[in-house]
């Protein structure tokens, strides 16, 4: 029996989003083992997004692991991440409107967290400032760099410096050091990809240098994401953000070498219908796996070979097939799909059904899907 398949599948409703407990396991080793390679610091220098799968289970693996830093994105996850119990957590995004009343509800709610948030700019560092001030109250924040992603954070140029020493002189805000993003560096093949890194993040250097030399000490700098994870843990002088990698998926599995990481989530979906020869209708639309990508790169059935993904709706997936496979083929038979684009993925399901040794064991909840969870 092949590694995904279910022993009693008529257990688990369709579509349904299943976590591979074992492989979950295995990944969050493969992180740790990364980061300490060289004899580095191992689970100390990991603070792994939780974006991938914002699921409480998973964070208290994690930080049985060893793991103690979380960076996420929205207050919904740092809410989830806090409940689990992580000591200190990076909301790495930044914080406008009624988002930065809700960091200081989440802080009151989570006394023994360490809450952090990024700034790329004056106005939006000031309004921080204030609203810590007006508490009575001081946030930490990390510099959002902008080294080539050009998403979010400050450029690396002479500015960049300006910022670090507005952001100091507020009174309402301590720094917490830099957070640089690097995930437009998609290069397959490692030697490639570590060249483009080195140099996006050699652009970064000497401001950090002089940042460095102005604070008096050195500041905690978190780089990259999952592509670029392997290059930067060479860097022993900086924090790393895997996020992916938990769960891991076709787009990034087939895409970079060099990363040892398992297939840890999939969907389940059945036949529903056999409209006409050659054509297999399977209960797996856009509503339960990411859409983003074309239609060619959205799903890959394990268990079925020699198929086309035709067409997508809410809850149907149309396939063409030939006529032997059509023929064999019968309403009800169960496919397992590896999605593209886990993250996204995950955030479509209220539930992740949890499968050990081919059962299933337990049922975990997509805690952190809403933008909201109580604050």
């Amino acid at each position: 029996m092949s590694w995904y398949q279910l022993t009693n599948p008529g257990e688990v409703i369709s579509p349904s989003l299943l976590f591979y407990k074992g492989r979950i396991e295995s990944n969050i080793r493969s992180m740790v083992n990364i980061a300490g390679s060289s004899g580095q610091r191992s689970a100390e220098r990991l603070v792994p997004h939780v974006k991938t799968h914002k699921c409480p289970e998973i964070v208290a693996m994690q930080l049985s692991a060893g793991i103690s830093k979380f960076k996420c994105a929205t207050i919904a996850e740092a809410e989830m991440v806090a409940t689990a119990g992580a000591p200190w957590v990076l909301i790495a995004y930044q914080l406008v409107g009624p988002n930065i009343d809700r960091l200081f509800a989440l802080r009151n709610m989570f006394p023994d967290t360490t809450f952090a948030s990024l700034v790329d700019n004056e106005q939006t560092a000031t309004l921080l400032s204030e609203a810590s001030r007006e508490r009575g109250l001081r946030s930490a924040v990390f510099l959002d760099v902008n080294n080539g992603m050009n998403r979010t954070g400050h450029a690396t140029d002479e500015s960049l410096l300006s910022l670090y020493r507005f952001v100091s002189g507020l009174d309402g805000l301590s720094f917490g050091g830099v957070h640089i993003y690097d995930g437009h560096i998609r290069n397959p093949e490692f030697s490639e990809r570590k060249a483009a890194a080195d140099e996006a993040y050699e652009q970064a250097l000497p401001l950090l240098d002089r940042i460095e030399t102005e604070c008096g000490y050195e500041p905690m700098i978190i780089v990259g994401g999952s592509p670029s994870f392997t290059v930067h843990a060479l860097r022993p002088e900086v924090y790393l953000s895997p996020g992916t990698n938990v769960l891991w998926d076709w787009g990034y599995g087939d895409r970079f070498d060099g990363q040892p990481f398992e297939h840890a989530a999939l969907i389940l979906t059945r036949v529903v219908s056999k409209p006409t020869p050659g054509i297999l209708t399977i209960d797996l639309g856009h509503k339960a796996i990411a859409a983003e990508n074309p239609i060619e790169n959205r799903l890959r059935l394990l268990n079925l070979p020699d198929y086309t993904l035709l067409s997508q709706s809410e809850e149907h997936g149309v396939l063409q097939v030939s006529n032997d496979v059509w023929e064999s083929v019968q309403i009800g038979d169960v496919f397992y799909a590896l999605p593209y684009h886990i993250c996204p993925t995950v955030a479509l399901h209220d539930f992740a059904t949890v499968i050990e040794d081919g059962n299933v064991t337990d049922e975990w909840k997509i805690t952190a899907r809403s933008r909201r969870i109580t604050i």
